[in-house]
């Protein structure tokens, strides 16, 4: 069965947007913004939250166009002693915001319209106010990240296989965009009719984004020019034609990283060269699902400490549980634990690491466990937490 004949079965959201676009890859560069931005700080302008006494906010995304889809992007509250999920509300009625973040001074909150005209939303956190959309130039916008100098906005269409970038005022509203990169080259890997775009990050250094394409079975990286906001391609990666590489995620120190492979049901430790900004993909390795499930792996974490990655399962419906060792150039598999929802989208843990959140998309739920720091082991924080077809869970 093809990929969208399984959309249609299976009714991902996200997969109505399968494009087809192909050929020599096609770089749009928009002239800068007219006024110049402040030189970038060399590290985020951020300290890392702690966790502390009292409720925190807990910033769920939704697909509106579904059938018990949300309104837009919600807030909760959750306890991060307990893991007590209460008390939500709507933040801004933003069209299928399957994926939100938030500016690295905590601010502004940054959130996908996962439609055919893509674009994406800004919105300051103090009084709840949209602060405007910018269109991301292509269809289906799924993921979307914050660079660490806090001034541009990194974005991937999903449904047209590119990537852009908006730049980020003082204010946290966006600027016009400044580059869009099409993935034409190489061609699409077995079973894909186009690039898909899934993921667009900064890695640990800084110094290089990279942009994970299910389509064409590789990373791209590129230098961004953090003065005008363009992009040039400097390396790519790839993996076994197929494995329709989703979501990578770097180790702390940024010598490796993690790759969970959507189509082929495998994960991938990829060794990383800061100088050179070039990825280079390891042997595929077990995602832990079992008993002839049909298993699609969506994203790792990995632990404040290093020790421990977890990676969300959709179909078996587990989150995997590895040791990191080697001082992170190896994942050993060390048991898989059941999420008590159907289709975990999304993984996030607390800024302290002791507290796991996984978006169940199909269950509509958030199901919550604790981290013993110690073993890495998963204990379940009382019951999943209501939350319409919940497919993003961002808690600081």
């Amino acid at each position: 069965m093809d990929r969208a004949a399984r959309a249609e079965r299976d009714g991902w959201s996200r997969r109505r947007f399968v494009g087809a676009m192909a050929g020599t890859a096609a770089v749009v560069t928009v002239p800068a913004p007219a006024a110049p931005l402040p030189e970038p700080d060399p590290q985020p302008r951020h300290e890392p939250h702690r966790a502390e006494p009292g409720p925190r906010p807990l910033y769920l995304g939704t697909y509106t166009s579904a059938e018990g889809g949300g309104k837009g992007v919600s807030v909760a509250k959750y306890d991060p002693v307990s893991g007590a999920i209460t008390a939500a509300e709507s933040l801004a009625e933003i069209p299928d915001p399957s994926y939100v973040t938030v500016h690295p001074d905590g601010r502004t909150l940054y959130a996908v319209d996962e439609r055919e005209d893509g674009a994406v939303t800004a919105v300051r956190l103090a009084g709840r106010k949209v602060l405007g959309s910018r269109s991301t130039g292509g269809s289906g916008p799924c993921h979307l990240s914050v660079h660490p100098s806090g001034r541009w906005l990194l974005s991937a269409n999903y449904g047209s296989g590119s990537v852009a970038v908006h730049p980020v005022d003082a204010t946290g509203a966006l600027g016009e965009r400044t580059a869009l990169v099409t993935h034409g080259s190489p061609a699409p890997g077995p079973g894909q009719q186009g690039p898909h775009a899934h993921q667009f990050i900064t890695s640990p250094d800084g110094g290089h984004v990279l942009a994970v394409d299910l389509g064409t079975d590789t990373v791209y990286t590129y230098r961004l020019d953090t003065e005008r906001g363009t992009l040039a391609e400097v390396s790519q990666a790839h993996t076994k034609p197929g494995a329709g590489p989703r979501h990578l995620t770097f180790h702390p120190d940024g010598r490796y990283a993690y790759l969970a492979n959507e189509v082929d049901d495998t994960v991938a430790v990829c060794t990383y060269d800061p100088a050179t900004g070039r990825l280079t993909v390891g042997e595929p390795q077990s995602s832990g699902a079992s008993g002839g499930t049909t298993n699609y792996p969506a994203q790792f974490v990995v632990t404040p400490d290093s020790r421990f990655a977890f990676l969300a399962n959709r179909g078996h419906d587990s989150v995997a549980r590895y040791a990191v060792e080697e001082d992170g150039a190896r994942l050993r598999l060390l048991d898989t634990l059941p999420v008590d929802g159907d289709f975990p989208r999304q993984l996030a843990l607390a800024p302290d690491g002791r507290l796991l959140f996984t978006a169940n998309q199909r269950s509509s739920t958030v199901s919550v466990f604790h981290v013993d720091t110690d073993t890495g082991a998963l204990r379940p924080a009382g019951e999943p937490f209501a939350s319409p077809v919940a497919v993003c869970a961002v808690p600081l």
